[in-house]
């Protein structure tokens, strides 16, 4: 299962909408064939691990899949029928499929034809947090994941009183904010950041090929139009969406249009485009995941309206010690501790000497 979860991670940030899975067809206890599904629309894993194999599996072969085997037909026939057809007749899965026209049919549809299935025995947490956009939008109704990335230092600030904040965390953790950009098909910045940083929001994770997701810039007024030398004139500059609302000067506007530069007009909301209406366009746009990399207002604005999904924390060991420095969040008043938001199904990794904590977000 750890090779078939090696298999899987090579799909990453390919295969939207669909998940990453990966697959090991194992022969006396040697594995003889692995394949792993490469997008949507491609061999799913099990059929691309036959493939591999280039003959009938032997009698005594057990296949090893990191998710439940689909049993309907779509782009590519079920999955279960190729591994009847192989005549497998043992298999392990890392976890069951969330979709609800899969989930647990798959399993059962092997079993009913005499296949040994073992379900949820083998690695399942990291095999279901594999593909925790998939799972979040295929279980809420096709909604996107909206997630959220910070990096801070140990008392909680993400830039100085100046907003300084090159670098907070170290070489190791930025290189590990590129490989999740790459798994995400859009990343979210405010204009303030833009302004700021004026950033390419491109993936550039070591040897690999500069890559660029959907690149969101929330910019109510368009401030930011004239200012990035970037995200508008970049070779990726068609994959840059301005979410703007109706307040947007009317000629600014007409300039974004003569640049062939793409946006999205929703309804205000308190000044800023309605993350209600964001997450909906999200959605009849058929994408998936959004990571939003700031700034602290609009992040604070997420948090405090209900609509991040995730965090990604980045934790540096760092003090500030300046109650002027830049707050990662800010808006609440509580007065008790069980007022806070927190965060469920939690991961840690440490990256040198920086720390990353990253979960669901649990609204109380």
């Amino acid at each position: 299962m750890v090779v078939a979860l090696e298999q899987a991670r090579k799909g990453w940030g390919n295969t939207h909408p669909n998940p990453m899975v990966g697959a090991v067809i194992v022969e006396q206890d040697q594995v003889v064939a692995t394949g792993y599904h490469k997008a949507a629309g491609k061999d799913h894993a099990e059929v691309d691990a036959l493939r591999n194999l280039g003959r009938q599996p032997a009698s005594d072969a057990v296949l090893y899949v990191t998710l439940e085997p689909c049993c309907t037909h779509g782009r590519t026939p079920p999955c279960t029928e190729a591994i009847l057809d192989a005549g497998i007749r043992q298999v392990y899965i890392g976890t069951s499929d969330p979709n609800p026209k899969v989930a647990g049919q798959g399993i059962q549809q092997l079993r009913e034809a005499g296949v040994e299935v073992h379900s949820g025995k083998l690695l399942e947490k990291q095999c279901r947090d594999l593909n925790l956009i998939y799972n979040h939008w295929i279980s809420n109704s096709l909604s996107p994941l909206l997630a959220g990335k910070v990096a801070t230092t140990l008392d909680g600030f993400t830039a100085t009183r100046d907003k300084q904040s090159k670098w907070i965390t170290s070489e190791q953790a930025r290189q590990d904010v590129m490989r999740w950009r790459r798994l995400f098909p859009a990343i979210a910045v405010g204009a303030g950041t833009v302004l700021a940083d004026d950033p390419s929001l491109t993936a550039r994770h070591y040897e690999e090929e500069t890559w660029s997701p959907i690149r969101f810039v929330f910019d109510s007024l368009l401030r930011s139009w004239s200012a990035s030398k970037t995200l508008y004139s970049d070779s990726f500059s068609h994959r840059t969406i301005l979410v703007t609302t109706e307040t947007a000067p009317s000629e600014l506007v007409l300039q974004v249009e003569k640049a062939g530069i793409q946006y999205w007009k929703l309804p205000s909301q308190e000044g800023r485009p309605c993350l209600q209406a964001f997450r909906d366009k999200c959605q009849e746009s058929q994408i998936n995941g959004v990571l939003f990399e700031g700034g602290t207002e609009l992040l604070s604005s997420l948090l405090n309206q209900g609509q991040l999904d995730y965090l990604f924390a980045y934790r540096a060991p760092k003090i500030l010690g300046d109650p002027s420095a830049q707050p990662v969040f800010q808006g609440r008043q509580i007065s008790t501790l069980d007022e806070a938001i927190q965060l469920i199904d939690i991961h840690h990794d440490s990256l040198g000497d920086d720390q990353l904590i990253r979960g669901h977000i649990h609204n109380p």
